[in-house]
């Protein structure tokens, strides 16, 4: 086939970054309100954090996706064009693809296939650091892999191995035995699952018992909670070794971390940072991560972070705001967190407060006192009469 060409090519003329794979970006924009270029940048910022290099882009307008390719054939044979002339080692699309898509793309691209719920599911499971989080993003991967795995049986090969699997080989007998396989993995974490969550649920119930209100940090992926953690621990508690890992990344977080946070004058809260949400959420990962993302379901007070400098802030807090709700947890009164307002120009000084609305610099520190000061109204002795309204003005 010609986009084997590619492969020829690359092996004769290596470049300086041969070791990152090139990843061609597939879209296709629907008639469907959502920011399409925004997606496509969102997109390749999720190939990056999957040790990718961006090897170029092909969208598509269309009214539906085609029910087989996702994208219309002519738009396919551009694609194969494309990767004649350029070296491409795998091709990434910017939705979902379903089994009978990635089986047919797979035959006719001739080429490893991810899409948009693969590239997250690959980026949680590196970055997964704790046994529950490890166990979670495994059966969420494991779920997604399963009817897919006739198409994606190449893109798994690549990283020779994935989901505990050994891919050596192909064909049906091989297919059959990696389904059996997947199926008997996927009873023993759910058992496993099942005795964590168990003893998620003694802690939970213990901290409940001590009558410390619970705050929990929510929002969308890479707007700046672990960093507003550990401005509030190096504030108040000056303990290097509680501080949490801080990284400009997309899902540096993926455990949940609660801290005990004591703020002067007898007012202690117990402070909880959580994996943050993105466009597109795998609804497998929600659903488990549900266990972990009980801190939030169960907190009385929700610190939602936004970042003030990104243009799809109020997009991102509609992602965050729809995810909460599917938790459950959409009731829960909330004080909005406008970080990185610094780099936000004409924004004066810092903080500024308008009603459950802070502006403020985590990475200065600049608004943590106030922010400390609109917890403890909404939590404290006070606060917690009120607690069972929403805060207007967010």
């Amino acid at each position: 086939m010609k986009a084997r060409a590619w492969k020829e090519r690359r092996a004769a003329e290596p470049t300086e970054d041969a070791g990152r794979e090139r990843a061609l970006l597939l879209g296709v924009r629907l008639n469907d309100g959502e920011d399409f270029a925004r997606s496509m940048d969102e997109l390749s910022a999720l190939a990056g954090a999957c040790g990718m290099e961006e090897a170029g882009r092909i969208t598509q307008q269309m009214d539906r996706p085609h029910a087989a390719l996702y994208m219309g054939r002519g738009k396919l044979g551009e694609v194969q064009d494309y990767m004649e002339e350029h070296p491409v080692d795998v091709v990434v699309f910017d939705r979902s693809l379903t089994p009978s898509q990635m089986r047919n793309l797979q035959n006719i691209l001739d080429c490893p296939i991810l899409d948009r719920t693969t590239l997250i599911l690959e980026i949680f499971a590196s970055r997964a650091r704790t046994r529950e989080a490890k166990l979670q993003v495994e059966s969420a991967r494991l779920q997604y892999v399963l009817p897919r795995l006739t198409g994606m049986h190449r893109a798994l090969s690549r990283q020779g191995g994935g989901s505990g699997l050994a891919n050596k080989g192909a064909g049906e007998k091989k297919l059959e035995l990696d389904r059996r396989r997947i199926e008997r993995r996927m009873a023993e974490l759910r058992r496993e699952l099942d005795r964590v969550e168990k003893e998620r649920e003694v802690q939970r119930s213990r901290r409940q018992t001590g009558g410390v209100p619970r705050v929990a940090l929510v929002g969308y992926t890479n707007a700046g909670k672990s960093t507003l953690m550990n401005r509030m621990l190096d504030k108040y508690t000056r303990d290097p070794s509680k501080k949490v890992l801080e990284k400009d990344m997309l899902f540096a977080t993926l455990d949940t971390t609660v801290r005990r946070v004591s703020m002067g004058a007898g007012r202690e809260i117990l402070l909880s940072d959580t994996v943050g949400f993105i466009h597109q959420l795998p609804t497998g990962l929600v659903k488990a991560f549900r266990s972990t993302l009980e801190e939030a379901r169960e907190a009385d007070l929700l610190l939602h972070v936004l970042d003030w400098s990104d243009e799809a802030c109020r997009a991102q807090r509609e992602v965050t705001e729809e995810t909460l709700k599917e938790l459950g947890a959409g009731d829960i009164p909330v004080i909005y967190v406008y970080n990185k307002a610094d780099r936000k120009e004409g924004e004066g000084a810092l903080p500024r407060i308008q009603g459950n609305r802070i502006y403020l610099s985590a990475r200065t520190g600049e608004g943590i006192p106030e922010l400390s000061e609109m917890i403890w109204a909404a939590v404290g002795p006070k606060g917690r009469a009120g607690l069972g309204t929403v805060f207007e003005g967010g």
